[in-house]
């Protein structure tokens, strides 16, 4: 009983989530963040500074996602949520830590280490593209500078955005909400998240994800600077919400152009 249950609310093969497991896989990323935030001060590096040496791991992650959904990889758990997320974690624990052991052999910087080793297991996945649709790609790109263009022509004159990571952050989930504002409003595609879902059917339309997204990041933001001290803490939170953003928006964007 209690592993038919497991099996059912958090390794499924089907798509969407629940409340339960949303509010489960919350607890246990909050917990994984905590860990690593440990493991960065064991290691005496800033997770600022990985935000763009990770992104090849993310851009694994969301490919081989992406390739599932057109039918290029196979469905499995290892491959889907929460699995891929696991694989991707654990992979990119392991270069980031054998990457700080090459600098202090080496001397040679960690962050180039850990974005060739990335790049190196993105390769089977870029291979394995077999097809770029232009159309959603254009429609995804216009969308997302349409509404990121304010934000970056205010960096100088808003504070909370003069943060080289916080227009990051916000532009990798901007990047999320019209990738799901394109898939649901024109290629008839669910949202799959418990919250997001509602809002949508509520107004009968993904566009409310900008705002939505807008709100609750830069509240985040803004509850970060000013009540988180330590420096390593306030770099992993962000390092963590910008992966939120940008993997999901990156399968998204990936899944949709990949499609004929």
């Amino acid at each position: 009983m209690i592993i038919e249950f497991i099996q059912e609310n958090f390794l499924y093969l089907h798509p969407g989530y629940t409340l339960l497991n949303t509010i489960v896989f919350g607890i246990i990323l909050g917990f994984a963040i905590l860990i690593i935030i440990r493991m960065f001060k064991w290691l005496k590096k800033d997770p600022g500074d990985l935000f763009l040496a990770l992104v090849p791991f993310i851009f694994f992650g969301s490919s081989a996602r992406a390739l599932v959904d057109n039918g290029l990889y196979p469905l499995t758990l290892l491959l889907v949520t929460p699995g891929i997320y696991v694989l991707t974690g654990l992979t990119t624990i392991i270069a980031l830590i054998l990457s700080v052991f090459l600098e202090k052999k080496t001397g040679w910087d960690y962050r180039y280490s850990l974005f060739t080793l990335g790049f190196v297991i993105c390769v089977p996945n870029l291979l394995t593209i077999q097809y770029i649709n232009p159309v959603p790609l254009l429609q995804i790109l216009g969308s997302w500078a349409i509404i990121t263009a304010p934000f970056v022509l205010l960096r100088d004159k808003w504070w909370i955005l003069k943060d080289k990571f916080n227009l990051s952050i916000l532009a990798a989930h901007l990047l999320d909400a019209s990738t799901t504002f394109i898939a649901v409003d024109f290629y008839g595609y669910g949202e799959q998240h418990v919250l997001p879902n509602f809002l949508t059917q509520l107004v009968d339309t993904a566009a409310v994800m900008f705002p939505l997204k807008i709100t609750v990041i830069l509240a985040a933001l803004y509850i970060i600077d000013t009540n988180v001290g330590d420096k390593t803490t306030r770099n992993m939170l962000k390092l963590a919400i910008f992966i939120l953003g940008l993997a999901p928006g990156l399968r998204n964007f990936l899944s949709l152009i990949m499609g004929s």
